[in-house]
């Protein structure tokens, strides 16, 4: 067995580990929501566990540790505060309810199988850039990084701020008790539906072009990572899955669609005009 396939090998033994604490801690609080945050801060684990078994020299390693943890840090801690303040995730108790009425299974086994056991391989799929990007480049350490490094470094700086300030901007939106019912369509959010998941895709491309630096190799293996979580973002278990229930909430969400973005941010249509 490889070095690089040890490594991913032990990181993944050990997010199993960690999920089933986590698991254990959603049964004794009924609560799976805070899965959520786990997302992010356990791609930072992974970055990590990578580093201390490979090492941590070289600047695209460096580069990647700083980056993977500036975004996952962030997110985490946004995704955790928001759980502690709103509660159990309505998206989470659906698919608990409906699991184990069609399934039959207890609400614990429903927990580790439909939610845990299930996002584990699926995070660890998604940070597989970083993993390996840190491999490479601690394996093999640059004497410097290349353009595509620094392409990748900009573009992943660029997805943290963005995501950021669109989750900023929704915030103080919500805080605001005369908004209730109605649709952010100012700052960036009037660019796209979405900014927080444009600037997630966009931070993990970036961080995969910095880990693609390290060769076609490392390109190749790893670029699943941001199409799944692309993917995941826009047709599966994100906007889409968001946008079906806003519908149904926000009288005034679908003439935002008509004239916004989906992902990519773009200027807004010009409102249809009656005649």
């Amino acid at each position: 067995m490889s070095d690089a396939a040890i490594l991913l090998a032990v990181n993944f033994v050990v997010l199993i580990g960690v999920i089933l604490l986590l698991w254990r801690t959603a049964v004794a609080i009924r609560d799976v929501s805070f899965i959520d945050a786990f997302w992010a801060f356990g791609m930072v684990l992974l970055a990590w566990g990578a580093a201390a078994q490979a090492g941590f020299g070289g600047l695209r390693t460096q580069l990647i540790l700083v980056l993977v943890t500036l975004w996952g840090l962030r997110l985490a801690a946004h995704l955790f505060l928001r759980w502690r303040a709103t509660g159990e995730d309505p998206r989470y108790v659906r698919i608990v309810a409906r699991t184990m009425e069609t399934k039959g299974w207890s609400w614990g086994k429903t927990a580790l199988l439909s939610v845990f056991l299930t996002q584990a391989p699926l995070l660890f799929l998604t940070c597989l850039p970083a993993q390996l990007g840190i491999w490479a480049s601690a394996s093999f350490p640059p004497a410097t990084i290349g353009w595509l490094a620094k392409i990748g470094m900009f573009a992943a700086l660029a997805g943290i701020a963005f995501e950021t300030i669109g989750d900023l901007q929704l915030n103080k939106f919500r805080n605001d008790p005369a908004n209730k019912g109605e649709v952010l369509d100012t700052g960036l959010w009037r660019y796209t539906r979405h900014p927080n998941y444009f600037g997630d895709a966009l931070t993990w491309w970036g961080i995969w072009l910095v880990a693609a630096d390290a060769g076609w190799e490392i390109a190749a293996a790893s670029v699943i990572g941001p199409i799944f979580l692309t993917f995941t973002l826009t047709r599966w278990s994100g906007k889409a899955l968001l946008e079906k229930g806003l519908h149904k909430t926000r009288p005034d969400y679908a003439d935002y669609v008509q004239r916004t973005s989906g992902f990519i941010p773009w200027p807004p249509k010009a409102p249809a005009t009656r005649g």
